[in-house]
């Protein structure tokens, strides 16, 4: 009986120090994924969720939620407008709109640093689909953006001008 309670003693021990080894020689990121699944560095917890914005350039990356969602406010998100034709319609245009200043809200602060054929990635509904901006300008703000069509699937981006009060910054771009 002894000999049998050393065995199994032996086993467990071995079971926790092989469990201890796997868990410490995990990345932080590991560590993290194994208590919260993750997809694309964008926690899959939220049923909300229906993709992401990513844009390089200015080190961007958030969740796009449902457009009927609380969540999907500019008060809180980065934000798909109710005008948009989601990017799996055929002729898509995508409106996305953020903040822009100093707040914790303020998504688009460095939008303005884009030009024309950077990169924007919209990963929606576990596609990906890549944009490049082909056209920026400032309009009055007045809850309008005129918008001239120009491919089968678009993107708008919009925020407040950081160089004039009374204008908004807007960019389109299309798919490559």
């Amino acid at each position: 009986m002894y000999i049998k309670s050393k065995i199994y003693n032996l086993i467990i021990l071995s079971i926790y120090l092989a469990t201890c080894f796997l868990i410490f020689n995990q990345t932080e990121e590991e560590k993290i994924n194994t208590k919260i699944k993750v997809k694309d560095n964008i926690p899959v917890v939220d049923k909300e969720v229906i993709g992401s914005i990513e844009i390089d350039k200015i080190n961007l990356r958030k969740p796009l939620y449902k457009i009927e969602s609380e969540k999907n406010n500019v008060e809180k998100n980065v934000t798909i407008l109710k005008e948009s034709i989601l990017p799996d319609q055929e002729e898509s245009i995508l409106f996305i709109a953020a903040h822009s200043g100093d707040s914790k809200i303020s998504f688009f602060d460095d939008l303005d640093k884009l030009e024309k054929n950077d990169k924007v990635e919209i990963t929606y509904q576990n596609q990906k689909y890549t944009y490049q901006i082909s056209s920026i300008w400032e309009e009055e703000k007045n809850g309008h953006i005129h918008v001239n069509k120009e491919s089968k699937k678009q993107l708008i981006l919009t925020t407040c001008s950081p160089k004039h009060k009374d204008k908004q910054l807007v960019m389109s771009g299309t798919i490559i």
